[in-house]
């Protein structure tokens, strides 16, 4: 890698290096689609006696979490596993809704691995590894018949084959879908398998203990410190490695689609004891959710982007129209299509409703910043089923023998086809809303879901901390800069099933003779020490501003400066502004409540002050990428069209961000990226 690529803003401390070894992403030599299959045929293992002698912990329960500790169970290890939430099967991928990709082309429509492979490269606006993408695209099929055979109820079409629909940015039917409930479903599949482990004494479950800290032992993870959030008990937890699971961060921003409890600490703690944390500004922003209603809100409900294979998404043509809309005046009904602008079938007619979500949402906010909204507030705009209604209807009719079959008996047959395909989607939107869309369009706008940032990792999903693991959203590997839909659970699972059993015994080969790690040593004592005093100070802050006013105040920065559209004056400024918050905080949270019990203030307040510190890392992570890229728009570098427009010649690699002790200070170290299968280029989605 030579300096002369990267402006001299972007240079690294003098300690980058020494460093250097951190960033080799191991991945394997030979031809793209023989390296994962080389790497396993060649990769140490674990003799089945010897597993018997090694612990892992894993932290987070969802789809990666509960796959890797069933796996590793099954293998023969002793796993300890850690959720905060009161069972494994309320981790947050049981929100996700509308399925899950692999390359099988049941639908003979000219699907492969190789294709899924080069969608999800530029879905990703190509700031993914190649290597890491492609295993994904290998591993999908046997995720399928793996969740299958758990007895998760995928829908099927007539001929029993398992059925398939589009999802963004693809233009093939490769998504599989247990109605709108396909996270649930999943997890329910991979908990089962966790919970028979778990009867068999191969998992020990720790619920409602959070990770506060990650302890290194000779330059090793060897276990973690956790919080019983019951009784208040901080604990010492040793293993030979450590599996983070804990899923992303989009709950920086206050308002998104996340979990009220969904949080950065586990990954962070890590960063602050020398895991990098790689391209956090990439953040993404899922087009399809109720839109804000009130400043009362604390989370943000999604609409599966399952939605946007069947509806429409428009507003009204004339800025007329759409102010009346908004006063009320004027139903969406009794606009005429003629004035209506169908603006992503207009601006992108080869994949119409379906472009990828970065290009869906920053569609959407130039349409409602140019006055075309259709709420009260301005921000929102129409997702409408009237032609999927009348579409299936027709079809119906025709399968029944229908002769003339009126308007309303059409209508009729075909709200029973999208309410068997998204009916509990419509319900739970109806009761949201109290608006019925059957008969009304659904009101939509942008909102912060998913995260590409995260922990680095090499091929084999090792942090730059030996014998520390991060699996599913907790890293940063498949997605580059704006995930494709669908592709969520799939690497969850694919972490969790099929990658992280195979690449941990090649770092546990050595570790078949080291014994029991012990809790009681100085690193342990100390780790638990510092966690207690932290804990203690929140308490014993005594100001008068609740938790929920900072992360609040934090979320408009974020959201204001560093969501949708970006600057470098704005970002500048949001640094600034992160900064002082921090700094408050610690002066003016009021945390009510004993240390030594059940206080879901003080969880909150400890997770708060992580997100303080990720959000100006976030922004500084955004103003030094002097381009836009997939979820990361940068105002100053858009084409004439107003698309993303990235610069390949500066800004090919990932930044991966060293801990220093304040954000600001962080120092900046690369993984040069190379595409050797796939031509860079600026996405086109027309």
């Amino acid at each position: 890698m030579t300096d002369s690529k990267f402006p001299p803003a972007l240079k690294s401390s003098p300690a980058d290096d020494a460093l250097v070894d951190y960033l080799q992403s191991k991945v394997p030599e030979g031809p793209l689609a023989q390296k994962w299959t080389n790497h396993k045929n060649n990769i140490r293992l674990v003799n089945p006696a010897n597993k018997r002698l090694i612990d892992v912990i894993v932290v987070g329960t969802g789809l990666a979490g509960s796959s890797a500790a069933a796996s590793l169970a099954e293998m023969g290890y002793n796993v300890k596993a850690f959720c905060f939430q009161d069972s494994p099967r309320r981790a947050h991928s049981i929100a996700a809704q509308g399925g899950i990709n692999a390359a099988k082309n049941y639908q003979n429509d000219g699907d492969s691995v190789y294709r899924l492979f080069y969608d999800t490269v530029k879905g990703g606006d190509y700031r993914s590894r190649e290597a890491n993408v492609h295993r994904l695209a290998e591993v999908s099929t046997s995720i399928i018949d793996q969740c299958v055979a758990q007895g998760v109820p995928f829908a099927r079409e007539y001929g029993g084959l398992l059925d398939n629909r589009s999802f963004g940015g693809v233009q093939v039917s490769r998504t599989f879908y247990a109605k709108g409930q396909t996270g649930q479903q999943l997890l329910l599949g991979a908990y089962s398998a966790l919970s028979r482990q778990i009867s068999k004494g191969k998992v020990k479950m720790y619920n409602r203990h959070e990770m506060m800290d990650v302890v290194i032992v000779e330059g090793k993870a060897r276990g973690i410190i956790a919080r019983n959030l019951v009784t208040g008990e901080v604990q010492r937890h040793s293993a030979h490695a450590v599996v983070l699971a804990s899923g992303g961060y989009g709950n920086v921003f206050f308002l998104s689609t996340n979990a009220m409890g969904s949080n950065v600490s586990a990954a962070w703690k890590a960063h602050k004891k020398g895991a990098f944390m790689a391209n956090p500004c990439f953040t993404q922003i899922h087009p399809t959710c109720i839109p804000v209603s009130g400043h009362y809100q604390s989370k943000l409900t999604l609409m599966s982007e399952s939605l946007r294979n069947d509806g429409r998404i428009w507003v009204p043509a004339k800025a007329e129209d759409a102010q009346a809309v908004r006063k009320g005046t004027l139903m969406p009904t009794d606009i005429k299509e003629e004035d209506r602008d169908y603006y992503l079938e207009r601006r992108y007619p080869a994949f119409g409703n379906l472009v990828p979500r970065d290009v869906a949402s920053r569609a959407a906010k130039e349409r409602c910043d140019a006055g075309f909204g259709v709420n009260e507030t301005g921000e929102a705009v129409f997702l409408d089923y009237t032609s999927a209604i009348e579409r299936y209807g027709k079809t119906e009719a025709n399968v029944m023998n229908l002769e003339n079959p009126s308007d309303e008996k059409i209508r009729e047959l075909g709200k029973a086809v999208v309410k068997a395909k998204y009916g509990n989607l419509f319900d739970m939107y109806r009761q949201i809303t109290d608006d019925n869309p059957y008969e009304t369009p659904m009101k939509i706008y942008p909102a912060v879901h998913y995260t590409m940032g995260g922990l680095w990792v090499d091929y084999n999903l090792m942090t730059t901390v030996p014998g520390l693991y991060a699996a599913g959203e907790a890293n940063f590997s498949d997605h580059g800069a704006n995930r494709l839909g669908a592709s969520a659970l799939m690497q969850g699972l694919a972490d969790g099933y099929f990658v992280l059993p195979y690449t941990i015994g090649d770092y546990l080969a050595d570790d078949i003779r080291t014994g029991p790690i012990k809790n009681d040593s100085p690193e342990f004592m100390k780790a638990e020490a510092q966690v207690v005093s932290f804990l203690t100070n929140l308490i014993n802050t005594k100001g008068d501003l609740p938790v929920d006013d900072f992360h609040r105040r934090l979320g408009r920065i974020m959201w204001e400066n560093c969501g949708m559209a970006r600057n470098g004056q704005n970002l500048t400024q949001a640094i600034e502004d992160i900064s002082k918050l921090r700094k408050e905080f610690y002066k003016k949270v009021r945390v009510p409540g004993v240390l030594d019990g059940y206080n879901p203030e003080l969880d909150k307040a400890a997770r708060v002050a992580d997100l303080l510190e990720l959000g100006e890392l976030m922004c500084k992570d955004a103003l030094i990428r002097e381009e836009s890229c997939g979820g990361h728009f940068r105002e100053e570098h858009q084409t004439e069209e107003g698309e993303a427009l990235r610069r390949d010649d500066e800004f090919t690699f990932v930044s991966a961000w060293e801990y220093k002790g304040e954000p600001k200070d962080a120092a900046l170290h690369r993984e040069e990226l190379e595409y050797e299968n796939i031509e860079l280029k600026q996405r086109s989605y027309k």
